[in-house]
């Protein structure tokens, strides 16, 4: 079993008080790395919320890298040069203001829209979000374009951190695996449900029975990424994944086997194995938990070479 807490950004800015010229850090919130060197930068107090918290939203903007310069953007003709796309870069000011850019003669786009996509991605409440450092309101942000490819963020508002630090905590959780194959049509989709009833039907036989909740059946190409949203229809050729998990590294092994014969025992149409049997490989379970901050103590070292 493995924890580790998601700490704040003073250790980064401590380090970098002591001229460290790296930062290497045990496990951080995406928005310390951003928090960190701002704070030491400019001086900023531990209860500037403030501008602590427009630390935070400048970190939530870049932290998953060009999805603010136009990557996984939804208006995603208006993005030129993907190839070369640039990835963020924060001009920051004292005061808590910052411009979202990108280098000059890159690819990709920075606008009001880009920029408010990625402000919303994983956000739980915009006028509350919690980090180690302090809490953010989101919402209290302006927003503008001041010239091409430059946004700027001013007017964002933050108030004390909890008392607690959120713990990630992982732990052995089974054994999994999962194989794939092609199945073309004409009736692709009822073939691809065939071939998952085989597989079942077969293991039943062999008495290697899975309970609904460790199995998975999806028919990728029948709109199983928006299920019960997209309207379904019969494609020419579908790619049927089917999947397992249980504490029993052998009855996984043993579903792997499964798989490759269907090319030949199966419906007509069923293609594109490569790769081998599939064989079970252990599931790292995960478990968040909030830890109080007293309990843990965070200690920075400065090596000199």
């Amino acid at each position: 079993m493995l924890f580790r807490s998601y700490l704040g950004g003073w250790g980064i800015a401590a380090a970098l008080g002591k001229d460290a010229d790296l930062v290497i850090c045990p496990r951080v919130t995406d928005a310390a790395l951003t928090v960190g060197p701002a704070a030491w930068r400019f001086d900023w107090k531990r209860d500037d919320w403030d501008r602590l918290a427009s630390a935070v939203v400048a970190g939530h903007v870049i932290e998953c890298g060009a999805q603010c310069t136009g990557g996984n953007f939804t208006g995603w003709r208006d993005v030129k040069d993907f190839v070369r796309i640039g990835y963020p870069v924060i001009e920051a000011s004292p005061d808590g203001t910052f411009v979202v850019t990108k280098h000059e003669g890159t690819g990709g786009l920075v606008s009001r829209e880009t920029v408010i996509s990625q402000l919303l991605y994983e956000m739980g409440d915009p006028k509350r979000y919690l980090g180690p450092d302090c809490t953010a309101d989101f919402t209290s942000a302006k927003i503008e374009e001041v010239d091409k490819d430059r946004v700027r963020l001013s007017g964002i508002r933050g108030g004390p951190a909890t008392p607690t630090y959120k713990v990630s905590i992982s732990y052995q959780n089974g054994y999994k695996t999962t194989g794939q194959l092609t199945v073309g049509g004409p009736d692709a989709v009822a073939k691809a449900k065939l071939c998952a009833d085989i597989v079942w039907g077969r293991l039943a036989l062999d008495g290697c029975t899975f309970a609904e909740h460790e199995k998975l059946v999806e028919i990728v190409g029948a709109g199983v990424c928006h299920e019960g949203i997209a309207k379904p229809c019969d494609p020419p050729e579908v790619v049927l994944r089917m999947g397992v998990k249980c504490a029993d590294e052998d009855k996984v092994d043993r579903f792997g086997m499964e798989i490759v014969p269907l090319v030949t025992s199966g419906p007509p149409g069923v293609t594109g194995f490569a790769g081998g049997r599939p064989k079970a490989t252990d599931i790292v379970g995960y478990w968040p938990a909030l830890l109080q901050k007293d309990q843990v103590q965070t200690r920075v070292r400065v090596e000199v070479t």
